[in-house]
């Protein structure tokens, strides 16, 4: 089965949650009209669909292929595919104009890049990474590196890679030990190992811009000394590249799933060194590549809606043509399973996550837009706040209910679903992933405990808090189903708000305590935060339907499928709750021997 973008459901969320209309009247953004954005997401859709998805399976089947050499060639029809993918200016969508991108709101490129990531999760990592670099460089990077530089990365002739973790040295950057040191001529040689590179060596751009980080002579221990460096797989000549830079491919890995995406293992100065140039000051390196690992943490977001989403696809079609089994009221014959109830909940349960999660991927978006041009300070502020408080919410949450979906897909479609010819294995495998890199799910909740609810005592939660009761009212003056969404939201945002008083009230007496329910309450915002989502997607539909307007059977759905999440995922929250708030003494029972 090919992939069809959701476009309907992505237009909806755009429209009447992320709020296109404020973001298409900040200055900078009057270009992303309803009318414009629709056919940008129709042309993207159709890009995806038959350019980038047929690639998908086969790409998985026969994976990117390193050579003795260091050289690496990708899997068939990933060159041409990207190729095209640049020339279209799919790279550009959320880049300036100044060096050669579209210049559109983050909210406009955000369901491009859900489209891509559906379409090609391996194939999407590329421009993932690339888009990371450019905004590290737009933040950081000097004159110099911003004129070499963006231009060919915004238009897809380079690519670029973010390399932090090496042999010793994973989550805790603290241990990096790759060397920078300075030459007379303003450049620095760099020497390390660098692993888990994600396109660190390919055969589809001219050039590829390594940002690295290292430590030069004399730099502070741990993390504040460490520092930042550009170091391209090419050095820059007069016509563009030039001269092979000392940095090599020694293997990439083989690995579960995204197999066509090459994982490289890159080796730098084994020949006199690797050449590179310092962006920003030294000893800032973390802070710097911090603006890339936030921008590839909301990516890594949108991968995990964007598996659950073709997984979904999958699923349901399967359910509608396979045939198994009477339907349980009576029947002549055996019914396609759509009609067992059973599997109407897995499909439901599947839909119902993937919507809450894209929704509250788009409105953080929409949060960044009015955090970066709206024109009142304090506005800015509010919303850069609520955006830095979803990110680990988006990153964690998505991906770890993408697996559950995904693996959800393999159950509906029953044994055929553990056979690799049929598909539906890929999305779980390719899905394993996402709550791991950049950052595993443990790290996204140790980031919402420490820095987003307990630096400012729970201030932006208790704000946000407040805002989904405020929702949960408007629903409790609706019709019944309205009523029933709107007092599981209501229940949800209380336990939400106890596990906040409970975390600031804990943070210093009992910080393990804490910690040891950082994943759950993670996971506790992310449903009552999507179910406000589904709250407030119910309140458009319904509107839209007294109106008379548009697609009856599309708002309808809405509202079933809002109702669904609220009956079968908020009524989690209190459990969650009581999990969070009294078992953390559990979690800490057995000591070390026991084990």
């Amino acid at each position: 089965m090919s992939y069809t973008a959701p476009l309907k459901d992505m237009l909806f969320v755009l429209n009447e949650l992320a709020g296109l209309a404020h973001v298409n009247a900040l200055p900078g953004c009057e270009d992303a009209t309803p009318e414009t954005v629709e056919a940008i997401l129709e042309e993207n859709g159709r890009f995806c669909a038959e350019v980038v998805a047929p690639l998908n399976q086969e790409g998985d089947r026969q994976p990117s292929f390193w050579h003795d050499g260091g050289e690496v060639t990708t899997s068939k029809g990933f060159k041409d595919a990207f190729k095209a993918f640049g020339a279209a200016g799919w790279q550009g969508v959320q880049h300036p104009q100044e060096f050669g991108g579209q210049g559109l709101p983050k909210l406009v490129a955000t369901p491009c890049i859900e489209m891509l990531n559906s379409a090609n999760l391996a194939f999407a990592l590329c421009p993932l990474l690339t888009d990371g670099v450019i905004e590290a460089l737009m933040t950081a990077g000097s004159d110099q590196q911003k004129t070499v530089y963006l231009e060919k990365l915004i238009d897809g002739e380079w690519t670029g890679t973010m390399n932090l973790t090496e042999p010793q040295a994973g989550s805790d950057l603290s241990l990096v030990r790759t060397r920078a040191v300075p030459q007379e001529d303003g450049t620095y040689k760099l020497f390390g190992t660098k692993i888990f590179i994600t396109y660190g060596e390919h055969d589809m751009a001219d050039n590829i811009v390594h940002l690295v980080l290292a430590r030069t002579p004399g730099a502070p221990e741990g993390v504040k000394g460490i520092s930042l460096f550009v170091v391209p797989k090419f050095l820059s000549g007069a016509n563009g590249a030039g001269a092979r830079n000392d940095v090599h491919c020694v293997s990439i890995e083989h690995k579960m799933g995204i197999k066509a995406s090459p994982t490289a293992v890159l080796q730098f100065g084994d020949h006199g060194g690797a050449v590179g140039t310092l962006v920003g000051e030294e000893n800032r390196g973390l802070e710097y590549m911090f603006i890339m690992m936030n921008a590839a943490r909301f990516a890594v977001g949108l991968q995990g809606i964007s598996v659950a989403e073709r997984a979904y696809q999958k699923a349901v079609a399967y359910a509608k043509e396979r045939v198994q089994s009477r339907d349980l009221e009576g029947s002549a014959g055996p019914v396609t399973i759509i009609h067992q109830p059973d599997v109407r909940r897995m499909l439901m349960s599947m839909r119902a996550q993937t919507e809450a999660a894209r929704a509250l991927a788009y409105v953080g978006a929409a949060a960044s837009d009015l955090a970066r041009h709206h024109g009142d300070a304090d506005v800015r502020r509010d919303n850069q706040a609520f955006y830095e408080y979803l990110v680990p919410i988006i990153k964690g949450w998505s991906t770890e209910l993408a697996i559950d979906v995904a693996s959800t897909g393999i159950q509906v479609h029953g044994g055929m679903g553990f056979i690799e010819e049929t598909g539906a294995a890929q999305y779980y495998r390719d899905a394993r992933i996402l709550a791991i890199y950049e950052g595993t799910t443990a790290i996204q909740a140790n980031d919402l405990v420490g820095r987003k609810t307990g630096r400012d005592g729970g201030e932006v939660a208790y704000r946000i808090i407040g805002e989904v009761r405020r929702t949960a009212a408007e629903l409790a003056a609706g019709d019944d189903t309205l009523k029933a969404i709107g007092h599981r939201l209501e229940t949800a945002a209380a336990a939400l708000e106890q596990v906040v008083a409970y975390v600031v009230a804990n943070l210093r007496s009992d910080i393990k305590g804490v910690f040891a329910g950082s994943v759950p309450y993670l996971k506790l915002a992310g449903i009552v935060l999507g179910g406000w989502q589904m709250g407030r997607a119910a309140l458009a539909a319904r509107q839209k339907l007294q109106d008379g307007a548009g697609d009856k059977d599309f708002y309808s759905a809405k509202i079933g499928t809002a109702r669904f999440f609220a009956d079968h995922f908020l009524t989690q929250a209190d459990a969650y709750r009581l999990a969070i708030v009294e078992g953390s003494g559990a979690v800490q029972a057995l000591s070390e021997a026991q084990f």
